[in-house]
């Protein structure tokens, strides 16, 4: 085959609405294990015990048990425990991971009145994602030369035509010039470099014996917490925090397929960044059942968080094969502005003291992922007498619908416990299960009539399992400062695709492509220092 150099630009931009796809929107909807050392050294289990800046964005209401101002800084280091480094990716990362402080006014005699800001990481990206395995014929340019012999958009696929300047498109129907929403950036760079035989102008499909896969992942979203809280005679403390959200995500991938009878190889790159705001309200109670009791009850509820998000991908292709294809290289980019909502979230929790030695924590929470729900940007309202733009949204029914069977309820369950031998010194332990969000059964569905489908730059997803985290910790106060250490262990398994399954019939034959699932794992150490002052 001759070698071509061409690059390929395709703008999807014309179409006046955008969302994205189930599985990126699961990765902006979570939350880590972080905070001050305290916090984290405990297990997260501080809901009910309160008086930690970190409770401010889980149960406000932790805030009103403060009754000293202060202040703190916390920062450490994220180690990945396995994996090898890629890319711009380190297994190393150094992280600034919150600051804040309260001010506390007593306004009766067992009573004050708390005012708190807390920024916090509610997540760091850092991770490296590497699998490999054998394909056994399947393959991802097989994938979408069967999404094109499904032929229309009603059953997941598109009908494959040209335009004037010879570029394959993939449009809903045989009969329509609009393209079909299951068209991806990725379908786009198949068909206009693999797909399509220079010799012959007939479509072939590539079957491949082996896959090897690397992404890194960086960034992080970035909580700024305001609160309000009070304290009613030392029995019943309540709060509300107003958060604001940074998403800060980059990834790059390189997916390469060794491709059967020795045809060589091809290799998809993607590059997407994602960024935007976001805010919630989160809102608690505290109480103490029995007057003058150590024991302790609390309760909150916390608002979807809805994100304003732009997303940006750069997508190249490399087929460096012996045959077949009419080019050798291609790029994609898009650049587009999404909203999703995450769900609501629920817990409870009970806090108790021993004296002044042991303070004993547990916490319960609830969020239910398959009601996430992604937005469409509709077209914006100007109002050019004030000079303000009204932007309108609306449901992405077919992703939403995806998502429910896709995603489910996680509970999170947080144990720990904290012992002071000496006044002035404490061990700490913890525990923190969060059940599995994904369905046993889910995949990233290819064929989809949605928006998210059609600006899609990559094919693999990951199930992944619950997570177990295991925490220990000590502090130490001189006078008004304090000095918190933690370590935390966390672990994952999860079920790697490079692709979804596929199967088409012509009515006398029915083409399977499926892929080799991966096992992969997520385990990371963290060790965070917390510096405060209390005056």
């Amino acid at each position: 085959m001759k070698i071509h150099y061409y690059l390929l630009a395709a703008s999807l931009l014309t179409m006046p609405a955008f969302a994205q796809e189930t599985y990126e929107n699961a990765r902006i909807a979570d939350t880590d294990l972080n905070g001050t050392a305290r916090y984290v050294g405990m297990g997260g289990a501080l809901e009910a015990l309160g008086a930690d800046l970190s409770t401010m964005s889980s149960n406000p209401a932790g805030i009103g048990l403060y009754r000293h101002s202060m202040l703190s800084v916390s920062g450490g280091l994220l180690l990945q425990g396995k994996g090898n480094e890629f890319a711009n990716g380190n297994k190393l990362n150094t992280s600034f991971d919150q600051i804040g402080g309260v001010y506390s006014m007593r306004t009766r005699r067992n009573s004050y009145l708390n005012f708190g800001f807390n920024y916090q990481k509610s997540k760091n990206f850092n991770y490296i994602l590497n699998a490999a395995n054998s394909l056994n014929g399947s393959s991802q340019n097989g994938q979408s030369y069967l999404k094109g012999m499904i032929g229309n958009e009603a059953n997941g696929g598109f009908s494959v035509g040209q335009d004037k300047s010879g570029t394959y498109y993939g449009y809903i129907d045989d009969r329509s010039s609009h393209t079909a929403l299951p068209w991806s950036n990725v379908d786009y760079l198949y068909w206009n470099t693999m797909i399509p035989d220079a010799s012959d102008g007939k479509f072939y499909a590539y079957d491949a014996d082996s896959y090897h896969f690397n992404r890194a992942n960086k960034g992080y979203i970035a909580n700024y917490d305001f609160n309000i809280s009070g304290n009613l005679r030392d029995k019943v403390f309540l709060g509300v925090t107003f958060g604001l959200k940074d998403v800060h995500y980059k990834g790059y991938s390189e997916y390469t397929e060794q491709l059967s009878n020795s045809m060589g190889q091809v290799t998809l790159a993607d590059e997407r960044h994602i960024s935007g705001s976001g805010f919630d309200v989160t809102a608690g109670v505290i109480v103490r059942p029995i007057t003058n009791s150590p024991f302790r009850i609390g309760a909150y509820v916390k608002s979807p968080t809805w994100y304003d998000l732009r997303t940006e991908n750069y997508t190249t292709i490399a087929n460096n094969s012996t045959q077949g294809g009419i080019y050798n290289k291609g790029s994609v980019s898009n650049a587009y502005d999404y909203k999703i909502w995450t769900p609501w979230r629920f817990g409870v929790s009970m806090g108790h003291t021993i004296g002044n030695y042991i303070a004993l924590g547990l916490t319960y929470d609830y969020q239910d992922f398959s009601s996430m729900n992604t937005r469409i940007n509709e077209e914006a309202y100007v109002d050019y007498y004030y000079g303000d733009v009204y932007e309108s949204t609306s449901a992405d029914v077919v992703m939403n619908n995806h998502t429910e069977k896709s995603l489910k309820g996680v509970s999170t369950l947080r144990i720990g416990a904290e012992f002071k031998p000496a006044k002035n010194f404490a061990i700490r332990a913890g525990y923190n299960y969060v059940s599995p969000k994904y369905s046993s059964n889910a995949q990233k569905n290819s064929g989809l009539a949605s928006y998210g489908s059609s600006y899609a730059s990559a094919t693999d997803f990951t199930n992944w399992d619950a997570i177990n985290r295991f925490t220990v910790g000590a502090g130490y106060q001189a006078g008004k400062f304090n000095i918190d250490l933690a370590y935390q262990y966390s672990s994952q398994k999860g079920d790697f695709y490079p692709f979804s399954t596929m199967s088409v019939s012509d009515g006398t034959k029915t083409y399977t492509n499926t892929p080799t699932l991966s096992k992969v794992e997520n385990n990371r150490s963290q060790l965070l220092l917390t510096l405060g002052y209390h005056f």
